[in-house]
């Protein structure tokens, strides 16, 4: 009889925040090429020839300021949420990260080793992107080919748009709104390069990221990051009745030269201080977990920005971590899956 189990998949983090454990976890994810998507000797030139010669004991020090006596952010509210989720199942559930430990390997095995033979995989992104979604799915299918052709994967697919994910979104943000109040409300999502925008474009021809093709229906926009984070911030927006110019998307995070999505939350950081807006507050859906980019870039580097600018109450809404409705969204998904495949 088949025995069916869902795996919970997060980004992952550094088994600590000194330089050594940072620089290996970096290599990991940087040479995916699904995350630096260039031919395999540039990535090696430009990871391990440049970036981690360089940028190792940076990010140590950003990790050492959210670093917590259980560990990394991450994977303590991770952990918590697989806890939540377990409760509310009667299914076997599982944690693994895409990079570094647990590993996506271990929980596979983990369930194999409870005679699970039906795989209901979760990657914890509710918008679609190559180096988030898709490489946890490749990685997941190699692994299961290689190691445990008895079992059957099916994978969550992005999940941005579901009613039930947005009402928990939505309510988790209202509470924090009635008690910050802020003159407006950023959206701030991770960035990606803007040719992986158009590398994910099913019919190689919708995709301009010209203002007009994210509301512009089309299957493209099964696998468009830009058109879902979006469409996150108009439904949330929508369901909690935010008047137009109250809010605004922008995008983080990015890395070298090349032109990533926009506008960036730096820069629309710094210029919402010098425009005279004192009181701001943060959300960053892309994330369902609070962790570097959330805790360190915004909660710090981007308030340290928006004070020195002129500023004065700067807040950040907390990711869903280990809300409890949010465990109870999953575990139903969980259900409904086992329950009516």
């Amino acid at each position: 009889m088949n025995r069916k189990g869902a795996l919970l998949v997060n980004l992952g983090s550094p088994d600590s925040p000194n330089p050594k454990d940072v620089k290996k976890y970096l290599g990991e994810f940087l040479m995916d090429e699904r995350v630096i998507d260039i031919n395999y000797l540039g990535r090696l030139l430009l990871v391990k020839g440049i970036i981690l010669n360089t940028r190792p004991k940076k990010s140590a020090k950003a990790y050492q300021k959210v670093w917590t006596d259980a560990g990394s952010p991450l994977i303590v509210y991770s952990e918590k949420l697989l806890e939540k989720v377990r409760a509310n199942t009667n299914f076997p559930v599982e944690l693994a990260m895409r990079y570094g430990n647990p590993s996506l390997k271990s929980g596979i095995e983990k369930l194999a080793s409870q005679g699970v033979t039906e795989l209901f995989m979760i990657p914890l992104y509710p918008q679609f992107a190559m180096a988030t979604t898709e490489t946890i799915v490749v990685l997941a299918e190699k692994i299961i080919a290689d190691l445990y052709k008895n079992i059957k994967l099916t994978h969550l697919p992005a999940f941005y748009y579901r009613a039930d994910y947005i009402d928990v979104l939505s309510k988790h943000i209202k509470k924090e709104l009635e008690l910050l109040k802020p003159k407006h409300l950023l959206f701030s999502y991770h960035g990606v390069p803007e040719r992986h925008i158009k590398k994910s474009d099913i019919t190689k021809s919708h995709c301009k990221i010209d203002g007009s093709c994210c509301q512009t229906k089309s299957p493209a926009h099964d696998f468009c990051y830009r058109h879902q984070c979006f469409e996150t911030t108009r439904l949330v927006a929508e369901k909690l009745q935010l008047k137009e110019g109250t809010y605004s998307v922008s995008f983080q995070s990015r890395l070298g030269r090349d032109p990533w999505l926009q506008p960036y939350t730096s820069d629309t950081i710094k210029n919402f201080a010098l425009s005279g807006l004192k009181n701001l507050a943060i959300v960053t859906p892309a994330f369902v977990s609070d962790c570097l980019e959330t805790l360190e870039e915004i909660g710090i580097e981007a308030k340290h920005s928006f004070i020195e600018n002129g500023g004065e109450q700067f807040n950040t809404i907390s990711c869903l971590n280990d809300d409890d409705e949010w465990a109870k969204t999953l575990a139903k998904w969980i259900d409904h899956w086992a329950l009516t495949i």
